[in-house]
């Protein structure tokens, strides 16, 4: 696997039960479409996502972002820079934290400054100014990467609301 894969699977949970191509995938991502395909293909081989590639298997991917994100895509903080809250930092998450660290993505226009926190792939502050939902989980999979144990428990429970919540399908209109 590689860190843009993460972003991806997590995009398909973000779009929810609105259908999508590929290449619309990739140009909300900001990654090309031949990536894509790419990381789907991995995943799939990792059972993150089903035959067909459009079904995130959403059980699977929580018990590996609670236990295996960490270790597979460690994270060292580093120096200061402005940029996009991230972590515990996220507007979100500072209902349950109080912290003095701000962490960041780093972005030129960005109105925090903060500890650097490098994002999984390179477009990844692009594509979360378009998507609150897609910046409000990757900014959960920032705690369980950079959290100690309290923070990282309720980034999980935090995450698996949302992955372990598939919706309905869309009443059919008559």
């Amino acid at each position: 696997m590689r860190p843009q894969d993460i972003a991806i699977l997590l995009k398909i949970i973000a779009i929810g039960r609105q259908s999508w191509q590929l290449k619309d995938l990739a140009a909300t991502l900001y990654i090309s479409a031949s990536e894509v395909s790419e990381s789907l293909n991995r995943s799939y081989l990792a059972g993150l996502v089903d035959y067909d590639k459009k079904k995130v298997n959403r059980q699977s991917l929580m018990e590996f972002l609670q236990h295996g994100l960490r270790y597979v895509f460690p994270l060292q903080p580093g120096g200061l820079a402005n940029g996009i809250p991230t972590a515990h930092t996220h507007p979100y998450m500072k209902e349950f934290f109080k912290s003095d660290l701000i962490y960041v993505w780093p972005d030129l226009h960005g109105k925090s400054r903060g500890l650097v926190v490098e994002p999984l792939y390179a477009k990844q502050v692009e594509a979360v100014k378009q998507d609150e939902k897609l910046y409000k989980l990757l900014a959960l999979i920032d705690v369980i990467r950079v959290g100690r144990r309290r923070e990282i428990n309720i980034a999980v429970s935090e995450l698996s609301k949302i992955i372990l919540h598939e919706p309905s399908k869309q009443p059919a209109s008559h």
